[in-house]
């Protein structure tokens, strides 16, 4: 196991949202402040640095995780998603569409964040019930929706790609 010093600089290189990307940190530095200071991914927001809230959820190596809570050089290697990646030739993904449809976001803050758990949930789970998009929203904080239209498009999300047999469309 490799040891790090403090203020030692480290290479870290990433495929971030499909791209090799690489930066220099501190070992200690945050994930989540290296992808938005070094790298310049700014749409991965950070609100109480605890990994309470979720605004920073990003989706490293195919599993959401908080960046918030992880170290930049453990990100090292890895490819890293975020909400930056889920959008194609400037189209929105099917989720994008359906909160945009559904109303699901106001100020924005937490948005990235639950795009991106909610892109790894279903994933992992492609018909979701009600309380099941609930629960996993119970990792995030948003205090302008109520959460209605977050569950609404991500239920919609779920049926349309059921329909189309799995896939997932822009």
């Amino acid at each position: 196991m490799r040891r790090y010093s403090r203020g030692e600089q480290h290479r870290v290189e990433v495929v971030l949202d499909g791209r090799s990307r690489e930066g220099r940190c501190e070992s200690r530095m945050l994930l989540s402040d290296f992808l938005r200071h070094v790298l310049g991914a700014t749409g991965v927001h950070v609100g109480c640095e605890h990994g309470v809230c979720g605004a920073c959820t990003v989706i490293v190596d195919g599993v959401a995780q908080r960046s918030c809570l992880a170290l930049a050089v453990a990100a090292d290697g890895r490819d890293v998603r975020t909400v930056h990646g889920l959008a194609r030739d400037d189209v929105l993904s099917d989720l994008q569409q359906a909160f945009r449809r559904h109303h699901a976001l106001q100020c924005g803050f937490c948005t990235p964040g639950i795009l991106m758990s909610a892109t790894d949930f279903l994933a992992r789970n492609p018909a979701p019930t009600e309380q099941a998009v609930r629960e996993m929203l119970s990792g995030h904080l948003c205090r302008c929706t109520g959460y209605t239209g977050i569950v609404a498009a991500i239920l919609d999300v779920a049926a349309l790609r059921r329909e189309r047999g799995g896939t997932q469309a822009a």
